[in-house]
């Protein structure tokens, strides 16, 4: 049984995750939603309008259009320069996510996309710049009060409101993207996404119930693309409804082709759930997600530090703070139950079972690659013996193995590679720094 209650992870939505790394839809939105509000300031304005004439106010209609006129040279700029406004900046922000692709990974450019702050910030500056634009048809060249039949004050107010929310979004947008060009808060954004994942998952005892036979296998009849998500609530009543127990044969960010098994059925031959029904749980995209994939973080890290540890860029330091991220994630699984992740109904019986990394696995993913460039980077053997030597005081004695392993497996390296007797020691000398 779980060692505590959990709330099942929602299913991943396809056309959400397809908004979600789109950069058209919010833009969209934003200019279909400032029709809308301009629509309504356009009604206010001619209600204002007509209610101060109805009334005989016809001085204070004046001054409202005095008032319309000095804000029109203040709307006709913001319409004048918007446009170009957002070229020049938009510009500037792809040349960064393109030098941060090449400092960091590829994989990184998904921060840039995903950010919310980005596309709100385009969004509301091709709003000011539509706004503008509406407001500038809805001045009227009669200047007589009895006459007029626009006076688009209310509109412009909105206007020089949107203008001020686009400066402050403009400051908010710049700061967020010259952090995003830094090894240090990318690799703490990785970090913060994997521990949202690792905070989805159940905490599990071992469960050694043997399974029913195997009566049945569900194949992949979509297109080819990585496995992003399982829909377990639905697979879940399925197999209750039916009594049987359904485990997931590939995990989480394999990549699945067309005939490949994606689903085992385990129960009675006669109560096989129609493979129609089992399709539409499983989710197939084009790249990784972080949604129920607890070693993609570790594989964004890892991507980071080994470009950084590459001749061509030569900077272990980068390397190092991402060793210092990988160990943190490995420290918070240390003493968690890892392995297959048991799905129970309420009535406690298992349902669903869904393979997950183990701890081995996610060791090796966090130091087996890098471990190759240490020889060479005192600095980064310094910093893994380290972080090695800090989770094997972590974690319990039947996970000592893969972390000695590594361990030694570094320290032949650095001997094979280093033939001083010196040089040896200071590259074996564990430092949470590096070379400080």
């Amino acid at each position: 049984m779980s060692d505590r209650r959990y709330r099942r992870p929602r299913a991943l939505s396809p056309l959400r995750e397809h908004l979600r790394d789109t950069f058209w839809f919010a833009p969209t939105l934003a200019l279909f939603l400032v029709c809308v509000l301009w629509s309504a300031a356009d009604a206010l304005d001619t209600a204002i309008l007509e209610g101060l004439q109805k009334a005989g106010e016809y001085d204070t209609v004046r001054s409202l259009i005095g008032v319309a006129e000095d804000a029109k040279t203040i709307v006709t700029t913001v319409s004048a320069a918007m446009m170009t406004f957002i070229g020049v900046v938009f510009s500037i922000s792809l040349v960064a996510v393109q030098m941060a692709a090449g400092n960091f990974s590829p994989r990184i450019v998904r921060i840039f996309i995903r950010s919310r702050i980005s596309k709100l910030t385009f969004s509301v500056f091709l709003a000011t710049f539509l706004l503008s634009l509406l407001v500038l048809t809805s001045y009227d060249s009669e200047t007589n009060p009895r006459q007029v039949a626009s006076v688009p004050l209310v509109q412009s107010a909105l206007t020089l409101l949107m203008v001020g929310l686009s400066l402050l979004l403009f400051i908010a947008y710049v700061t967020q993207t010259l952090q995003l060009m830094k090894v240090g808060p990318v690799a703490a954004r990785v970090t913060k996404e994997s521990f949202h994942v690792l905070a989805k998952m159940p905490v599990q005892r071992a469960d050694d119930t043997p399974l029913p036979p195997e009566v049945a296998r569900v194949r992949h009849q979509g297109r080819s693309g990585t496995l992003r998500d399982v829909h377990a609530a639905r697979l879940m009543r399925v197999a209750r409804r039916k009594g049987v127990v359904l485990r997931l044969i590939p995990r989480i960010g394999d990549f699945v082709v067309p005939g490949m098994p994606v689903l085992a059925v385990h129960g009675e031959p006669d109560r096989v759930p129609s493979r129609w029904v089992l399709r539409s749980t499983v989710s197939v995209g084009v790249e990784r997600t972080f949604h129920q994939d607890l070693g993609f973080g570790l594989r964004q890290l890892s991507d980071i530090a080994l470009r950084a540890l590459s001749p061509a860029v030569n900077d272990p330091t980068t390397a190092v703070q991402c060793l210092d991220r990988i160990v943190q994630f490995l420290a918070a699984l240390a003493a968690r139950p890892l392995g297959a992740v048991h799905h129970r109904d309420g009535k406690g019986d298992v349902r669903l079972i869904q393979d997950v990394p183990e701890w081995g696995d996610l060791v090796d993913l966090g130091f087996a690659e890098i471990r190759g460039f240490a020889p060479g980077n005192p600095q980064v053997s310094r910093r893994m013996l380290a972080g090695i030597d800090d989770l094997l005081g972590l974690v319990p004695p039947e996970r000592r193995e893969p972390l000695e392993r590594h361990r030694a497996l570094l320290v032949q390296a650095v001997e094979r590679a280093l033939p001083e007797a010196a040089e040896r020691a200071f590259a074996l000398e564990p430092d949470r720094q590096g070379i400080g």
